[in-house]
């Protein structure tokens, strides 16, 4: 695969989560709960805005961090997929809560301002071909990177859409597609083939296959 493959997909995505946390939904209803433990519908709706804004940030910055071979090791690897308990260390969120206490006309504005950086770092090739994730200790190709930041989208834009009622918005092709066979894979890898087979297929059998 190419490794600009989501050059042009994941602004798509990104554009339907910016719509999403400026829709005055979000604002009117802040500080009540999201459909996620212990997280408001603010800290929820940052922590799904600050997946542009981690884009602009990353995305030009150089990095010595060896990369990873896919997308599919950053998840093996990464701490907050073993956790079992929001109150895990791995799973904090005063980053969130912190965003959160800007409010909402801060969120609209830091995001759709990422939106556009990273819409410019794409389209001009000032992006890195191997961006560093600091706060994991490693690096992955931008195509990898780019694709578990659609990953963080197109989950918690379905968390955000279920905590206010609404309908989730529908994601092109090109973005639902890598992001399913990625949740598939992992999946599989969880819980093995034949449940995910039955989960997929055999209502009468289908058992929990999330893939973290």
């Amino acid at each position: 695969m190419p490794d600009d493959r989501f050059d042009s997909v994941f602004p798509a995505a990104a554009a339907i989560a910016v719509d999403l946390v400026r829709h005055p939904e979000v604002a009117d209803r802040w500080d009540a709960p999201s459909a996620l433990p212990k997280m408001s519908i603010g800290a929820l709706a940052c922590h799904l805005g600050r997946q542009p804004v981690r884009a602009a940030e990353l995305l030009p910055a150089p990095t010595d961090l060896v990369p990873l071979d896919d997308a599919d090791a950053h998840y093996a690897r990464a701490d907050w997929v073993q956790t079992t308990s929001p109150d895990d260390p791995a799973n904090d969120r005063g980053t969130d809560e912190a965003e959160a206490r800007l409010g909402p006309a801060a969120l609209a504005e830091r995001s759709a301002a990422a939106l556009r950086t990273v819409r410019e770092l794409l389209g001009t090739g000032a992006a890195r071909d191997v961006v560093g994730i600091p706060w994991q200790g490693w690096s992955l190709r931008r195509d990898d990177f780019l694709l578990t930041r659609m990953v963080e989208i197109v989950v918690h834009v379905d968390d955000l859409s279920a905590s206010l009622g609404m309908p989730t918005p529908e994601f092109p092709d090109a973005v639902f597609a890598p992001v399913a066979e990625l949740l598939v894979r992992l999946s599989a890898r969880r819980h093995g083939q034949s449940a995910v087979t039955a989960g997929l297929t055999r209502a009468e059998r289908a058992g929990p296959i999330a893939a973290f």
